[in-house]
């Protein structure tokens, strides 16, 4: 059966980038000819997608400038409160040209930083045109959500990998997400697979070599029979055809998702996976969703945050630290422990059932000082643990208008004044200030209901 596949698109020859004088003709020559150079420099160390990006967000700021400063005569001159500081507020209404909507935060962070390596940089190196004191500090990058990884939760896991296993549209693209899913692989990494991307190694099983990605190192990942069964099925559905050349080395490769002497195109992929997820009547899914899902399915089963690092690629601990936050061990069993006890400290007599004794709730102690929420009544006291949070309902009857005492209540108004003050600095000493000042105005209600019963 053939499947239509979306393939990369190849430039017609002599079709190359812009070149950075005609991406940056908005911005005043004098400080678009310190951007170019700067450009120009950066392409030693970074990737030209990488240069590019920096292009285009040094435009948005060399735009600015055009238009409320047209005279500035270089990046020297820029000052903090003229040029920085207006950029930054302009920023928060920017629009974003392609939706028509206001930039995000992530996007104005990133644009923030482009400038801040940019001042930075040819301040390092000594230039000229570098400004004569730091413009950008930390506190001027715009604060992002932390947002926790978006996993599939394990049903919508398994309809989707029945969707792409059972009735797949396109069939090279359907085994690719499978793939994607069973390794933890970005997409680009996925398409970058060669056709000797599999590695025995005797004694320690087979493994998967993921290329150079998105933080330009390689890694192992090891495989089970059930992947190297879909690799080989793969490998199997793939057109055989000449090599291509490489996206980074430009050495002639045989990847592994090719059709037609054509390699897999990420639109293909992706429009498989929605066409997946609405046969499986699924809401829109993202390829790196999948990769998401690979992450906290091994954080669930107890992988170790090193293990985690080395499998996903990431270059340090705190990327890694996102997925533990999904599901903190610890957190669940501290929360337990602490409800579990809460419950037995407050638990409400029911006929039929055996209560606590009063000394297993204070450990012994005068309940006075206890580590709970304490009110003193007329007749008795209650006790309720912090995670129950206040009763609604404490010393209600003292407060009600209608309330009134006898002079013969005197003493017992007396000993619940007593212990309220008590209560209160117990509650200010442990940081319940909420607590404090609820006693605090049972000890007022008190000093009245005590003045009017002597008064008779």
């Amino acid at each position: 059966m053939l499947f239509h596949l979306g393939v990369l698109d190849e430039l017609p020859r002599g079709v190359g980038p812009t070149p950075f004088a005609e991406r940056l003709a908005q911005v005043q020559p004098p400080i678009r000819a310190t951007m170019i150079s700067y450009l120009d420099r950066k392409r030693a160390t970074c990737r030209p997608k990488t240069v590019s990006t920096i292009a285009t967000r040094l435009k948005h700021f060399g735009v600015f400038l055009a238009a409320i400063d047209p005279d500035l005569e270089s990046v020297a001159a820029l000052e903090r409160t003229k040029h920085i500081e207006p950029y930054l507020t302009n920023m928060v209404d920017a629009v974003n040209t392609k939706n028509g909507e206001i930039i995000t935060a992530a996007d104005r962070s990133r644009r923030v930083l482009a400038l801040m390596g940019f001042l930075t940089d040819i301040t390092e190196w000594d230039w000229p045109e570098a400004p004569r004191r730091k413009l950008l500090f930390r506190e001027d990058i715009p604060r992002l959500p932390q947002t926790l990884p978006r996993y599939l939760p394990v049903d919508v896991d398994r309809r989707l990998t029945q969707a792409l296993t059972e009735s797949p549209g396109n069939e090279l693209a359907a085994a690719a997400l499978r793939l994607q899913r069973s390794c933890g692989l970005r997409i680009g990494e996925l398409l970058d697979l060669e056709l000797d991307c599999v590695h025995e190694v005797p004694g320690h099983g087979s493994w998967l070599k993921v290329p150079l990605g998105k933080l330009d190192t390689e890694r192992m990942v090891p495989l089970d029979e059930e992947i190297l069964d879909l690799i080989d099925h793969i490998a199997d559905i793939r057109s055989p055809g000449r090599p291509l050349p490489h996206p980074r080395y430009r050495r002639p490769a045989q990847f592994l998702f090719t059709h037609h002497g054509r390699r897999l195109a990420q639109s293909a992929v992706r429009a498989e996976l929605d066409r997946a997820a609405s046969a499986a009547g699924l809401e829109h899914i993202t390829p790196h969703q999948l990769r998401h899902t690979y992450a906290t399915a091994l954080v669930n089963a107890g992988v170790s945050l090193q293990a985690l690092m080395a499998l996903l690629g990431h270059m340090s601990a705190e990327m890694s630290l996102r997925y533990g936050r999904l599901f903190d061990a610890t957190v669940r069993a501290e929360y337990e422990r602490a409800l579990d006890l809460a419950k037995q400290q407050t638990r409400t007599p029911v006929s039929g059932r055996t209560t606590l004794p009063l000394r297993d709730i204070t450990g012994g102690m005068d309940w006075k000082q206890t580590p709970l929420l304490k009110s003193r009544m007329a007749g008795g006291f209650c006790l309720r643990a912090p995670a129950q949070g206040p009763c609604p309902y404490a010393n209600i009857c003292e407060h009600c208008p209608s309330f009134h005492a006898e002079p013969s209540s005197l003493p017992i108004l007396a000993a619940q004044r007593v212990d309220a003050d008590a209560l209160a600095r117990d509650a200010e000493q442990r940081g319940w200030i909420a607590e404090a000042d609820r006693h605090k105005q049972l000890i007022t209600r008190l000093d009245t209901l005590i003045n009017e019963a002597t008064a008779g």
